[in-house]
């Protein structure tokens, strides 16, 4: 039933052995300076069965982050770190891409170092809060608004960190253009409330997703370059009164880049089918994701929806997520108390079928010899 999922497939320039795609997910183990640890070299590792791992969202410079214990890719330290945990991927046979991820306002200074910044495409604030090691829940901060001409600055960022991912030996990198960041407030009005070149228009809110996307293929090639949307998604307090407007406008503008596939989530609006308006209108191979199974994976990509399918709350439990699948043996829950927690529980302790303990085969009924 679930044979396609494990056919090779070709995304730009990443060939992958099956098309079972672990997804990005914030599990805040970050060290000090925002650096990977061995933990996080055994909890990509230990996945390394996936077709392809897209590692966490991660800040391309320090205004760009705004959780807890998240990781960057802008200092020597945090590329070194990164180094070791892509070695520890590879040698177990597998491939990953970094997910670059500028929170703009989503952010709380409590978070930041000292002199970082909160900044966002005008001077408004996200309504809700959150996690602070220092104070607990907060309210987002109220960002600056980026000046026109700081505004090639924070895309140069952008192109610095896909160089840097690229030395710390991943494969690729994601743009983040979801849940509410930095290239989806420009991208809509609720956030972007601007009069200059990037803002106004639906084309000048585009800008600033395509230069980003732009730039990186630049300095990588647009082959190892990715894009991740969640067309109509209100998380972070967005607001889109034309989502297929707005995405079906980027879709066509980002096809023509050459890129390594589109990662697209499942529109939480029930009305708007977002895997149909991204196979419309982008000219390239489609990552599925959010709220598959086994079965209806394979699904969707024998309907040609797309390529790939990318699972995340699976894998938290699932280390060997890929094979489970394969041979359609259960999957272990996980326990929604550990995801943002400290320390190895709830992220290298979950093991692979092979290691569960297994209930006794049953002899009810069998014959003597």
């Amino acid at each position: 039933m679930t044979a396609n999922l494990f056919e090779p497939v070709r995304l730009g320039e990443l060939v992958l052995p099956n098309r079972v795609v672990m997804a990005p997910m914030t599990r805040s183990r970050a060290a000090e300076g925002d650096v990977p640890t061995e933990l996080h070299e055994r909890y990509y590792a230990q996945r390394a069965s996936a077709g392809l791992i897209v590692a966490e969202g991660t800040y391309p410079s320090k205004h760009g982050k705004g959780y807890s214990r998240t990781p960057g890719i802008a200092t020597a330290a945090q590329v070194e770190a990164w180094r070791r945990v892509t070695d520890a991927v590879h040698r177990q046979g597998g491939r990953m891409v970094l997910q670059l991820m500028h929170v703009g306002r989503v952010a709380s200074c409590n978070n930041k170092e000292p002199d970082a910044e909160t900044v966002a495409p005008s001077a408004i604030r996200a309504h809700g809060t959150l996690y602070t090691d220092a104070k607990g829940l907060v309210e987002m901060d109220m960002p600056r608004a980026l000046d026109s001409s700081e505004i090639p600055g924070v895309i140069e960022e952008y192109r610095q960190a896909a160089v840097n991912a690229l030395a710390a030996g991943f494969d690729g990198v994601e743009l983040h253009c979801s849940s509410g960041y930095l290239p989806m407030q420009f991208l809509l009005e609720c956030a972007n409330q601007r009069s200059d070149g990037y803002g106004g228009s639906l084309l000048r809110r585009l800008r600033f997703p395509l230069e980003a996307l732009e730039t990186m293929a630049g300095a990588i090639g647009a082959g190892r370059v990715g894009l991740r949307i969640c067309p109509g998604n209100p998380y972070n307090d967005m607001r889109d009164d034309d989502p297929v407007a707005t995405y079906s406008a980027l879709l066509d503008a980002a096809s023509s880049l050459g890129l390594a596939y589109l990662h697209v989530s499942r529109s939480p609006d029930p009305a708007l089918d977002a895997f149909a308006l991204a196979r419309r209108h982008f000219r390239g191979p489609l990552i599925l994701n959010d709220g598959f199974a086994g079965a209806s994976a394979a699904q969707a990509l024998a309907s040609g929806a797309g390529e790939a399918v990318s699972f995340a709350r699976h894998y938290i439990a699932n280390p060997d997520l890929a094979e489970r699948l394969r041979d359609g043996t259960p999957l272990a829950p996980f326990d929604r108390t550990t995801l943002y927690t400290p320390g190895p529980r709830g992220y290298t302790d979950y093991p692979p079928y092979a290691a569960c303990p297994q209930p006794p085969v049953s002899t009810i009924g069998a014959t003597g010899p």
